[in-house]
C-alpha cells in the first residue's frame, strides 16, 4: 500500500505494472481489495493504480468539501499522470463517468463494469426487490446492513446464497461494513455532485467506452449499461458475464481482464 496526499486528504493505493497508465475505481459497497484479481493481470501490459476514494478502506476524510471525481484528477496530478484509462466497477464507474465529463483532457477511455451513472433514478422495480430480499434495516447495524446488501448486490435477486462461494460473500461483507461505515461519515462532508449529472451526459463523452454488467446484477444495472453504449458515442456493450453479480470484476476476474486488456490494446 502507498499514500499520497490529494486534494489535502491523504489517499491509499495499490499501484503495480508500467505502461500506459490505468486506474481502477472500486465499488460503493467494497474498496480497492475489490480488484485483487484483476490488478496482476492488467499490470503486466500496464501501470496500474487502485486507489481507495477519499473515506474510504485506507485513505482519509478530512473535514473539507470535496468531489470524488476531482479527486482522481487531483490523484492523476500527484502521480505525475497526464492522462490514464479508467476502470470503474459500480459508483466507481459512475465517478469514472464523471471524471471524464469534468476532465476530460485526463481521461482515455472508460471501461465500465456494472456501473452507476450520476443522477439516475432507481426504477419502482428496484425499490420492491430490496423490499422482497432484504427489507429494512438498522441503518446503524453495519453487520446487518452489509448482509442485506450483499445479499442484493453480490448474490443478486435470481440467485440464492448458496449458488455463490461463501468465501466471496464473507469477503465482499467485511469489505461493505467498512464502506457504510464510510458512507455514514462522508454524510458529515459536503461532496460536491457532478452538476449537470451524467445521466443526461452520456452523448457528452469523447473517450472509447466498454460496458458490460454480470448477468446476475439487478435488472436496473443491465438496463444503465444498455443505455450507456446507446448514448456514448464511441461505446461497445458487451453481452453480460454469466454466473456474476455486481462485484463483477470480483466474482469473474477471467473474463474481466480478458476484455478490459483487449479493449485496451
Amino acid at each position: 500500500m502507498h499514500k499520497i496526499t490529494v486534494n489535502g486528504a491523504a489517499l491509499a493505493y495499490d499501484e503495480a505494472g508500467t505502461g500506459t497508465p490505468v486506474v481502477l475505481l472500486h465499488a460503493g459497497i467494497a474498496d480497492r481489495r475489490m480488484w485483487r484479481g484483476v490488478l496482476p493481470a492488467l499490470a503486466a501490459r500496464h501501470r496500474v493504480i487502485a486507489p481507495d476514494l477519499r473515506g474510504y478502506g485506507d485513505s482519509e476524510l478530512p473535514a473539507t468539501p470535496f468531489a470524488h471525481h476531482d479527486d482522481v484528477a487531483g490523484l492523476l496530478d500527484a502521480l505525475d499522470i497526464p492522462r490514464a484509462a479508467l476502470v470503474g466497477c459500480s459508483f466507481g464507474g459512475s465517478v469514472a463517468i464523471d471524471t471524464a465529463l469534468a476532465h476530460p483532457d485526463r481521461v482515455t477511455a472508460l471501461a465500465l463494469l456494472g456501473t452507476a451513472v450520476s443522477g439516475n433514478e432507481w426504477s419502482e422495480e428496484a425499490n420492491d426487490l430490496w423490499d422482497d430480499l432484504v427489507g429494512e434495516v438498522d441503518p446503524d447495524d453495519f453487520t446487518a446492513g452489509a448482509a442485506g446488501e450483499v445479499r442484493f448486490w453480490v448474490v443478486g435477486p435470481a440467485r440464492q446464497p448458496s449458488d455463490v462461494d461463501s468465501d466471496l460473500i464473507a469477503f465482499a461483507q467485511e469489505m461493505d461494513q467498512r464502506a457504510l461505515a464510510a458512507e455514514l461519515a462522508l454524510g458529515a462532508v459536503e461532496v460536491g455532485e457532478l452538476t449537470p449529472p451524467a445521466i443526461g451526459r452520456l452523448g457528452e463523452l469523447r473517450v472509447p467506452v466498454l460496458v458490460t454488467a454480470g448477468a446476475a446484477d439487478v435488472p436496473d444495472i443491465r438496463r444503465l449499461a444498455d443505455r450507456i453504449a446507446a448514448e456514448a458515442p464511441d461505446a461497445v456493450r458487451l453481452p453480460d458475464v454469466p454466473d456474476a453479480a455486481h462485484l463483477l470484476p470480483l466474482e469473474r476476474p477471467e473474463p474481466v481482464n480478458a476484455a478490459v486488456l483487449d479493449f485496451l490494446s
